[in-house]
Parts: C-alpha cells; structure tokens; sequence
C-alpha cells in the first residue's frame, strides 16, 4: 500500500475508493482527515465519506473531485468528521446519514447491517462503538472503511473498551486480506489481522492497569496509572491515553477486577 500523497490531491486506493486528506495534521488526526469518494467503476454518482473539518478550500476540492454525490455519510460526531458536512451538502445537493440522528440531513439514521445502496454499490453499514457509541465502520466488496475505530498507525482513543473489544471481535471476522481504510493514516492491507493485534495491545494494556493498581491501590487515578504504564510514550500523547486508561478502569471496575 502507498503513503499518502500532497494534500488536496485525489488518490485511487481500491477499484471503488478513493482519499483526499485533509490539510489538518495534529496529534489526534495523524495526518490529516481522510475524506472517502466511493463509487463503483463507471457510476455517475458518487458517495462521500467523512468531510472533514468545515474546511473550505478542502471541501471545495472535495466537491469538484466527486461531480455528482449522491450521498454523504459520516463514521462518527466527532468535528474532524463531521464538522464540514453540513457545508458540502449544501454545495453538492446530497443529504447526510449517519448512526446518530442529529446528525442526518434529508435522509434517515443508518442501522446496523443495512445495505446502503448508492453510487453504484452495496455499502454494509457495520455499528463499531467502543471510540464512540455512534461509530460505524462501511464496508464495500473491496475495503472496509473504519473511521477512527481502526488507525492507519497507532491505536485509537476509546471510550468503552467492553463495546471497543466487541467491536474489534467482529471486525477480526472479516475474510482475510480485506483493506482497511481509516479516518486518519494510512490504509491497511488486512482488517482481519489488525484487529487480532488490537485485541493483542488491548490485553496487554490490561495487564498493564492491572498490575498498576496493584502497586498503586483500587483507587488510583487514570493520570496516575498512565505515568506509571505509558513511561515509553512520548508525554504529548498522555492526555488521550489518560482517555483510553480510564475506559480501562471503567471496565476492570464493572467486572470487579479493580477492587
């Protein structure tokens, strides 16, 4: 798989899908938001996945890449996602679904396992919580899109690790060599495998909690288990492990394995 290319460029990463990243690299969004065109080989319409950032000259480019979109959809509510939708509906004429409803425009909530019919493909709608309790992943014949409940490089912040661990049990079901193609990095040869390594990293992460209140006691703080646990990552990135810790402790304190 390649690295991306300059921002605002349109890149074809499968027969049916193509990226555009959003100039907005940052600590959370790697670099940069990708933006999903899909449509099947010869359709005249296309579907947009996650706009982005109320980013003009972005969605501007986004609109001319695409010509006629027949519909927007979002992975999750978070801005770097879907900030911009609203805007290039309006630019584009195409209604915006997403699985929460306040977010949807002309259309109604996608639903878990729905086929969405559109730009000449059958798009399964997948619910994935675990990043958030609205995150869908959509899969098409030849890719899966993840959003932000898989990275091209790195693990994702979680705010349910229960749901998030459900979430990459499903996904790690998937037929083999199946690309993932993430919110943000770069795309991913095998959505199967990755899972099975998330689930890996999210053990040993356990493990990890486990032993620290072990030594620090039942009642420790997520910051302070993050100082102790994540002393080989870079302190920049402790206010979101300090995220994921807490889903962590939330989750060993509800099956009683913090006390």
């Amino acid at each position: 798989m390649s690295a991306h290319p300059a921002y605002g460029e349109l890149r074809q990463v499968t027969p049916s899908a193509a990226v555009i990243l959003e100039d907005n690299p940052g600590t959370m969004t790697l670099d940069g938001t990708n933006t999903w065109l899909l449509r099947a080989p010869g359709a005249s319409t296309c579907v947009v996945v996650d706009p982005g950032y109320e980013d003009e000259p972005h969605l501007s480019r986004v609109a001319e890449a695409a010509g006629e979109v027949e519909l927007i959809l979002v992975t999750h509510h978070h801005p770097d996602h879907v900030q911009g939708a609203a805007w290039l509906a309006a630019r584009v004429a195409a209604p915006i679904r997403a699985f929460e409803p306040t977010l949807c425009a002309g259309a109604p909530p996608l639903t878990d396992n729905e086929i969405v019919n559109a730009a000449g493909l059958s798009i399964q709608v997948m619910h994935t919580p675990g990043h958030t309790e609205d995150s869908v992943c959509l899969a098409t014949e030849d890719a899966v899109l993840t959003g932000d409940s898989m990275l091209g490089r790195g693990t994702t912040v979680i705010s349910d690790l229960g749901a998030y661990l459900g979430t990459l049990g499903r996904l790690a079901t998937l037929p083999t060599g199946t690309p993932a193609l993430p919110g943000h990095g770069p795309e991913l040869p095998d959505i199967s495998a990755t899972a099975r390594e998330y689930l890996a990293h999210r053990e040993e992460r356990l493990d990890q909690v486990r032993n620290a209140l072990r030594k620090l006691g039942p009642d420790a703080t997520a910051r302070q288990i993050v100082e102790l646990v994540y002393q080989d990552v870079d302190e920049s990135l402790w206010t979101p492990a300090e995220w994921s810790v807490r889903a962590q402790l939330d989750y060993l304190r509800t099956t009683g394995e913090a006390t």
